[in-house]
């Protein structure tokens, strides 16, 4: 087993974030990630994601993203590209591909036991950046299990050319159904948008105030224990490149949540039916903590109590890519409030930081 003051789960913008911040701190964390090469969630996006439909790709702290180039090109690669560029220039090692397992406590009360498939480290304090892509969300539905067609979640969806001359009905109300709706109406025989609530479009600019504002909603339901709510679901759809193009194509006329699947669509109690030999299920994802299992962090309400990032059950962990900095507008915001807090822990223990180099000046 090997020692360490902090480590941090996830090498996506959160943690790199938190890492930047404890390295600045005077702390040289532990970074584990389970992917084979940076970019965190960015690198499993669809190649038809380009960087001009893209809604906010923050910079890391301390390296701003380089000049604006070809929009065209795939965030799968451009954002990657970048954040190993960022990993590069600040010489923080991460240890990839590694699967964290399990974190829990070490019985004594003094460190967490990180377990992984390669070993196991003991740190006094984690910061969890696992974020959500790898739990897509699919909301279940009467007879779905007897759809004769093709069901994806928009985890998998890769363009809309495997869709030419399909019926497609796309369910969700955010940026991840305006992607697919804009690209596949058009290719599709016919597309079919259904949402549990009715959607918000917002004409005014999405201001630096308006983000900190939605971030801040987000907050008070973490704040209580209850699962996190998108960033999305207080802020509205904003007339984006791509809610545009999906509005030019016709495909934003919205029906209600359907009430079961059949055979061959999707049906409604009062008689309606649409017929379909796809469904895409663009209904979001839920944060990645299975391996917390084991510090019982779950409240009554079905959520975490976080104040911050500090987990009110167990101070030594920070949440970071959780609830409000699930979305970019907060993650940098998130890993330095986290930083703070491992340091406020660790100068309790006897181990207080030093004024560290700046990372990216004193790189080499």
């Amino acid at each position: 087993m090997e020692l360490s003051e902090v480590v941090v789960i996830g090498a996506g913008q959160a943690g790199l974030s938190s890492a930047y911040f404890l390295r600045r701190f005077g702390f040289e964390p532990v970074v584990l990630d389970a992917a084979d090469g940076a970019g965190g969630a960015w690198r499993h996006r669809s190649p038809s994601l380009t960087m001009d439909k893209v809604h906010g790709v923050f910079d890391l702290p301390g390296l701003p993203q380089p000049a604006e180039g070809d929009g065209r090109r795939p965030a799968a690669e451009v954002v990657p590209a970048y954040y190993a560029d960022y990993e590069r220039v600040t010489g923080l090692d991460v240890v990839r591909p590694v699967r964290v397992t399990a974190v829990r406590d070490d019985g004594a009360g003094e460190r967490l036991v990180v377990a992984t498939d390669t070993g196991e480290w003991a740190a006094r304090a984690v910061v969890n950046a696992t974020g959500t892509w790898t739990r897509p969300y699919w909301p279940y539905y009467p007879g779905a299990a007897g759809f004769a067609g093709r069901q994806l979640h928009y985890a998998g969806y890769r363009g809309p050319e495997e869709f030419a001359g399909r019926r497609v009905v796309v369910v969700g109300g955010g940026h991840s159904a305006m992607h697919v709706l804009s690209e596949v109406a058009g290719v599709a025989a016919a597309t079919t948008w259904v949402t549990r609530r009715p959607p918000v479009f917002a004409e005014e600019e999405f201001s630096e105030e308006a983000r900190r504002e939605a971030v801040g909603l987000v907050e008070e339901r973490v704040r209580a224990g209850l699962p996190p709510q998108s960033v999305v679901s207080v802020t509205g759809l904003r007339y984006n490149a791509v809610v545009r193009e999906a509005l030019t194509k016709g495909a934003l006329e919205r029906l209600p949540m359907f009430d079961r699947v059949v055979a061959g669509g999707i049906a409604w109690d009062g008689g309606g039916y649409v017929a379909a030999d796809t469904i895409v299920w663009a209904t979001g994802f839920r944060s990645a903590l299975d391996h917390l299992a084991p510090l019982h962090l779950r409240e009554p309400g079905g959520g975490i109590r976080v104040d911050g990032t500090r987990v009110l059950r167990e101070p030594r962990l920070q949440l970071v890519g959780y609830g409000p900095s699930a979305s970019t507008i907060g993650a940098n915001r998130a890993g330095r409030t986290a930083a703070r807090n491992v340091r406020t822990l660790l100068a309790a223990a006897g181990i207080p930081g030093h004024p560290g180099a700046d990372p990216i000046r004193g790189a080499a």
